[in-house]
């Protein structure tokens, strides 16, 4: 990446919408080919604030391990490669052909016993009584971190969800999903409606996207999304009175090697065309970390009208209220202050202390601001003031026991000002 380029760029130093939701107006989706001249800057000013999907080529995956070694001569997935490196490995493993509110149910299996099902689905024409079953939500990554499977593009390096989780040591969201012919994942966002960037191994996928807003035509009469979104049921609009207004989706088909670019908040439905496997990345940064608040306050709101009959009679409401969000999202107003604060103190430990010059060489905070530029972390420490600004103000933080926050709200703010003053002087 041009760095000099980048640290150059004005963008950092714009006021962006605080929703950066975008518009989108045509199904055209844009295709990225070029790695030598497709800069960080370039993506961060033409896809991540607008908010728009693209599609890079298979030549940003070249060199990736799991495309050398996880994949045949002809294209399918090795087998007998996978297991012997991932053989006793316990596996997450759905059945598509199962409704469970609106998922597909999930169950633990062991990574052998998953591949010898796909070979015998493949074998007895992709049918099996056991239904379609697909590897979903692997931390493969977090379990064997000594394999050389992919490195992470540079475009999607400014990742706080994982830096967070990575610094707590819980959870993280990189992701491996395997899954033969004629598996899917039913309609939705995803978590914290984060962006995502999901990497096709081998295989073929076809994706439906919903530019944010559109999913409100879908829903039915009661309120819900629906499971499927080319069901035929739709088209009663006894039961979904909208449909008819909605737009049809943007459709990607995303071959062998390519990475599709799925924006925040876009609903989308994803199906495999082939025997497929893929890497799946989570993600969420400056730029759209004001969407991951949003969709918290209004997570909040619905769990709050949900158990309203309540609110009298139970001293700690507002504290049931923020457990049972967390249950249902992975987490509560007091860890996404934590949140903000972990990376907050990331980027003002750089600015005061610089970058030493092991930082390029590992896979931490500072190598990635390393590689995008000190005016990135700038820009970070300004997005982090807005949302951390609009936590402090809000009515339900502050009902909860702040105490134990450390730093207090108030004092974070001012060392962020403090810190993004000094830096621009």
């Amino acid at each position: 990446m041009d760095r000099a380029t980048f640290a150059c760029s004005t963008a950092f130093f714009r006021d962006y919408s605080s929703s950066a939701q975008g518009t989108f107006s045509t199904g055209h989706v844009d295709f990225i080919d070029k790695i030598e001249s497709f800069t960080y800057s370039d993506f961060f000013r033409d896809y991540l604030i607008p908010n728009q999907p693209c599609v890079f080529s298979e030549k940003f995956t070249d060199g990736w391990g799991s495309r050398r070694n996880w994949v045949t001569w002809g294209g399918k997935p090795d087998f007998d490669h996978l297991l012997q490196e991932f053989g006793e490995a316990i596996v997450p493993v759905a059945n598509c052909d199962v409704k469970e509110y609106n998922s597909n149910p999930k169950e633990q299996l062991p990574f052998k016993e998953y591949i010898s099902y796909w070979k015998e689905y493949i074998k007895n024409g992709y049918r099996s009584s056991r239904g379609c079953l697909y590897l979903k939500d692997w931390h493969l990554s977090r379990a064997f971190p000594e394999q050389d499977v992919y490195t992470t593009p540079v475009y999607f390096s400014s990742d706080w969800l994982n830096e967070y989780w990575d610094a707590i040591a819980v959870d993280d969201y990189r992701f491996v999903y395997m899954g033969p012919k004629g598996s899917w994942t039913p309609f939705h966002a995803d978590v914290f409606r984060s962006y995502s960037w999901s990497a096709n191994i081998c295989g073929r996928k076809k994706w439906l996207l919903y530019p944010p807003g559109q999913e409100d035509y879908l829903k039915d009469c009661h309120g819900n999304l629906p499971f499927d979104v080319t069901a035929p049921g739709l088209q009663d609009r006894s039961v979904y009175p909208r449909y008819n207004q909605s737009q049809p989706p943007v459709e990607i088909v995303q071959e062998a090697g390519e990475i599709v670019f799925i924006p925040s908040g876009w609903h989308h439905q994803v199906y495999n065309l082939e025997d497929t496997i893929s890497i799946n990345h989570n993600w969420v940064n400056g730029c759209n970390v004001a969407i991951m608040w949003c969709f918290l306050q209004d997570e909040l709101a619905a769990v709050q009208r949900e158990i309203n009959e309540w609110k009298d009679p139970m001293d700690d409401w507002h504290l049931q209220c923020q457990l049972i969000m967390k249950s249902c999202t992975g987490i509560d107003y007091k860890e996404f202050y934590n949140f903000l604060k972990v990376i907050a103190e990331n980027r003002i430990s750089i600015l005061e202390k610089g970058l030493d010059d092991e930082a390029s060489s590992k896979n931490t905070p500072k190598a990635a601001i390393s590689t995008l530029g000190m005016l990135h972390a700038v820009f970070d420490l300004k997005r982090t003031v807005k949302v951390l600004t609009s936590l402090s103000a809000n009515e339900d933080f502050k009902k909860l026991d702040l105490t134990s926050l450390s730093p207090p709200p108030e004092a974070l703010l001012h060392h962020l000002k403090a810190a993004i003053d000094t830096a621009l002087l």
